[in-house]
C-alpha cells in the first residue's frame, strides 16, 4: 500500500475538523474525494501534506511504509509526494523557469530540458511566458497549467489534485486532463501504473476526463461512504450528498 490513513483526527484551532478517517491507497490507483464545501477536503489535503496549522490528534499516515505523521511537508515532498493546490500563491521574484528546474533537480545556472521545455509548448507556455514570476497576474486557466507543468518537472510518486477542475473553462479541463492522464500513468495498463493519485473535487466534473479507480464521500468530518466514483457521482446529481450518504453503505 502506498498511503495509509488510519483512524486520522486532525484539529485547527483547537477544533475538530477530521475523526475515524481510514484511507488507503495503492500503487498505481487514483482515488477522488468529493463532498460539499466545509467538509473538510482541504483539511486532509493539509494533513496528508504536513502542514502545521493542521494537527493530527490521532491515527497515523504511512507512506511508503513509514510514518510520515509527524514529518516536515518538505521532507514529503522529498518522498515522492506532489501536489496541484486550487488557489496557489504568486510569488514575487521567483521564475516560473527556475521553480521547474528545481523541481526536476537541476541547478538554476542550468538550461531547462528539452523535455520539460516540450510539455510546456504543449501546455500552451512560451520561454517569455516561463520568465514570468509564478503566479503572478496568471489567469486561472495559466495557474492550473502552470501547476501541471509543475507536476510534470517533479514526477512525484503520490500525486494530489485540488479541485482541478474548478474555475476554468472546457478547453483548459481537456487539456489538463489529458496531462493529468500522463502523470497517472493512465497510458499504462492497471498493473503496470507505478503512480498513484487522489484527486479532491466538489463538482466532479474532471471524472468525465480521468478515470478514478474509487470513490469517496466526505461528510461532516468523515468518510460517510466509498465505491464506484460515477456511481456516486451519479447519486450525488440526482440527490445530492445527503441522498448519497443515505444510498451507501456507511463504513464503520
Amino acid at each position: 500500500m502506498l498511503l495509509e490513513i488510519d483512524d486520522l483526527a486532525v484539529e485547527v484551532g483547537n477544533k475538530e475538523i477530521l475523526s475515524d478517517i481510514h484511507l488507503y491507497i495503492d500503487e498505481g490507483e487514483t482515488h477522488v474525494l468529493l463532498g460539499p464545501n466545509g467538509s473538510g477536503k482541504s483539511t486532509l489535503f493539509m494533513a496528508i501534506l504536513g502542514f502545521p496549522k493542521y494537527e493530527v490528534t490521532r491515527g497515523k499516515i504511512i507512506f511508503k511504509g513509514e510514518d510520515i505523521t509527524h514529518m516536515d511537508t518538505a521532507e514529503r515532498v522529498k518522498m515522492g509526494i506532489g501536489v496541484s493546490f486550487q488557489n496557489p500563491p504568486a510569488i514575487r521574484g521567483v521564475k516560473l523557469n527556475d521553480l521547474l528546474k528545481i523541481e526536476n533537480q537541476k541547478e538554476i545556472k542550468e538550461d531547462l530540458s528539452p523535455e520539460i521545455k516540450n510539455l510546456a509548448t504543449e501546455l500552451k507556455f512560451d520561454d517569455k511566458f516561463l520568465e514570468r514570476d509564478v503566479n503572478l497576474g496568471f489567469s486561472g486557466g495559466e495557474v492550473k497549467r502552470s501547476e501541471i507543468l509543475q507536476l510534470l518537472a517533479q514526477n512525484p510518486d503520490f500525486i494530489m489534485f485540488d479541485e482541478p477542475d474548478s474555475g476554468v473553462d472546457i478547453e483548459n479541463v481537456e487539456l489538463l486532463a489529458k496531462k493529468m492522464n500522463n502523470l497517472l500513468d493512465k497510458d499504462m495498463k492497471p498493473g503496470l501504473r507505478k503512480t498513484s493519485g487522489l484527486i479532491i473535487t466538489h463538482l466532479g466534473y474532471i471524472l468525465n476526463f480521468v478515470q478514478a479507480d474509487t470513490g469517496h464521500v466526505l461528510m461532516d468530518g468523515k468518510i460517510a461512504c466509498s465505491g464506484n466514483p460515477m456511481e456516486i457521482l451519479e447519486d450525488i446529481r440526482k440527490e445530492g450528498f445527503r441522498g448519497c450518504v443515505e444510498c451507501c453503505n456507511p463504513i464503520h
